[in-house]
């Protein structure tokens, strides 16, 4: 290779920086390409002095307007780049595109440029990276394992430092599994986020465009320049590019519990979860373990009757018309559409919100889930014995998410005992992306782990860019709207941000108040020599949430202002003077999350 420097974002802009020209860069990604010499990779690549011609037309380096300058990405070929073919891994299918889809034009007006079009289960249908008439792409840490799909070339790509990141799609796991199985990063938008414009669609009120990088720093920067909504678009969303930051101290994680947990035999799988969980406590966060029954109902619609057909809707007149075009696997499961009628589709959107409805409480309950990213490594010759079964298992843990609206991302763990790779994926209420990412970034950090398959380590973690919103409130809070506290939900529904831990001034005291549920403290303010500092958090809401949260505190407690420790003020709970009655000062206990852990001691 012609340079063997890390290709994460921060890197390459530093080295922009110190002078390195973009031409330099694209013949390393060349070369690269050579060195890996897997020819399932790439269906198309872009002309390497046509490449360099284009980087002459970026201007001089500056990465604050063109936050993507020079950084060179490749995309899945069921999205649409102009000037190069889209074929979906179906040859017969191919067109040329007259236009780029939304996100990519987006990621190049940002200043990203476009390597070539990866391989991809056909149709985006699969989970195992292997249903493609072109060489099957090598899982980039292990070759005799299967790549995960369908987004299998973006991912392997990714992996081996070919580019700094790469497009997929997922609507049933396609932007999860392959980031898990390869050791990189893979951000799972909330659905909507990212425009599907010049996507060819699986499922198209599910599809997701997803995001493959070498780390959560750089998933969050490709993310904050694609997430657009786009008129184009009918299932466009504006999903704010917000949350990425400080987290919560304590964040409620729900797991699936011990007894429902699936991994196939495969005891390695098993105990690097374990491992897992055992480094989110020991970041502070409480594990809850729930019943993943519903879930589990949820994800087997997913090919039964209305998204199958939605599937088979995609592409119907070239299915009719070309069948013999399809590959065996996939040709079997959109045939199996024609047989299916409107009924059985209304039978299964009506078991979905059945099961939305029964899951809203337990969804609620906790900050974000956490769950392994597959349940096992497969063979290539295990795919090969059982294709369908193998890839069914592949989604136990992503088939689910797209259907109840969440948004995920998949992050390197740690190493299994046999050497290959552990993830998980933290999934969230769909605009919960920020928590997500920056929660996937700490995990990541603390793995230690080196990079995808390069062995390059981990870049100093980059400061996040605050998006400036003036509209912002800061909200002090001190009792059960504290993360981890029973009413933090009525923050975070509200798409509110951890700002900070702090205490007040000295000039408060803290009180457990009377006939209050869930319990609840109230603060007042006294005299100084009177006072002590409590703890606090301070969060911050747009001032529509901060009014629609305000309107819903009840009585005796209000919304004053409160001095902080460090001199500064912001708004915040005190309570009333009459709901002081039959109350315990609780003040000599510094905070209301060490009085209620000195009541459950």
């Amino acid at each position: 290779m012609n340079d063997e420097r890390a290709f994460d974002i921060g890197t390459l802009h530093a080295a922009y920086a110190a002078g390195w020209p973009v031409s330099e860069m694209i013949e390393t990604v060349f070369s690269r390409i050579e060195a890996v010499a897997d020819p399932g990779i790439f269906l198309h690549l872009a002309d390497k002095q046509a490449l360099i011609e284009e980087a002459t037309h970026l201007g001089p380096f500056d990465p604050k307007t063109t936050p993507l300058w020079g950084i060179p990405f490749a995309v899945k070929d069921n999205i649409d780049v102009s000037g190069m073919p889209t074929t979906a891994a179906c040859p017969d299918y191919a067109y040329r595109p007259e236009k780029d889809a939304t996100v990519v034009r987006l990621l190049k007006a940002a200043g990203a440029i476009v390597i070539g079009k990866t391989n991809l289960d056909q149709f985006a249908t699969g989970l195992v990276g292997v249903r493609s008439p072109y060489p099957i792409p090598r899982n980039a840490i292990d070759a005799t394992l299967v790549p995960g799909g369908s987004s299998s070339g973006s991912a392997v790509a990714t992996a081996h430092g070919i580019v700094s990141f790469a497009l997929g799609t997922d609507t049933a796991g396609s932007g999860r599994i392959p980031a898990g199985l390869n050791n990189i990063v893979g951000l799972k938008p909330s659905v909507g986020a990212l425009s599907t414009t010049g996507v060819i669609p699986a499922c198209r009120t599910l599809d997701c465009v997803s995001i493959f990088t070498l780390t959560a720093d750089d998933a969050w920067t490709v993310f904050s320049v694609a997430a657009k909504r786009d008129p184009a678009d009918a299932y466009s969303r504006s999903i704010p590019a917000i949350g990425y930051g400080p987290l919560p101290p304590v964040l409620t994680i729900g797991v699936p519990a011990k007894e429902d947990r699936r991994f196939f035999g495969d005891d390695a799988m098993e105990a690097a979860y374990a491992a897992s969980l055992d480094m989110l406590a020991s970041l502070g966060h409480h594990m809850v373990e729930v019943p993943f029954a519903d879930f589990y109902a949820t994800a087997n619609l997913l090919y039964e009757g209305a998204w199958v057909a939605e599937r088979y809707a995609a592409v119907k007149d070239f299915f009719d018309a070309s069948e013999t075009s399809f590959h065996p696997v996939t040709r079997k499961i959109y045939g199996s559409a024609r047989s299916l009628s409107a009924a059985d589709a209304f039978d299964g959107f009506y078991a979905l919100q059945g099961l939305k409805q029964r899951l809203a409480p337990l969804m609620t309950s906790v900050d974000l889930f956490c769950v392994p990213t597959a349940p096992r490594h497969y063979t290539r010759a295990e795919l090969d014995a059982e294709p369908i079964r193998e890839n069914s298992r592949l989604g136990t843990y992503t088939n689910f998410v797209n259907l109840l609206d969440m948004c995920g991302i998949a992050v390197p763990t740690g190493t299994r005992s046999d050497g290959l790779p552990a993830s998980v994926t933290l999934l969230a209420a769909s605009g919960k992306d920020g928590l997500t990412a920056a929660l996937a970034a700490k995990i990541h950090k603390k793995s230690g782990l080196t990079l995808g398959a390069t062995g390059w380590a981990q870049p100093v973690t980059r400061t996040s860019v605050e998006i400036d919103e003036p509209a912002m409130i800061d909200l002090v809070v001190v009792g059960a709207h504290l993360s981890g506290m029973p009413l933090n939900s009525q923050l975070t529904d509200l798409q509110a941000r951890f700002v900070r831990t702090t205490t007040t001034a000295p000039a408060y005291r803290l009180f457990s108040l009377a006939g209050q549920t869930p319990a609840k403290p109230g603060l007042i303010r006294c005299s100084d020599d009177k006072g002590a500092m409590i703890a606090a958090e301070v969060w911050r809401l747009s001032a529509a949430a901060f009014g629609q949260f305000v309107a819903a505190i009840p009585s005796p407690l209000s919304i004053g202002t409160i001095k902080l420790s460090d001199g500064s003020h912001a708004k915040g709970f005190l309570v009333e003077a009459a709901g002081l009655e039959n109350a315990t000062d609780i003040t000599n206990y510094g905070g209301w999350r060490a009085f209620v852990d000195s009541i459950a001691a």
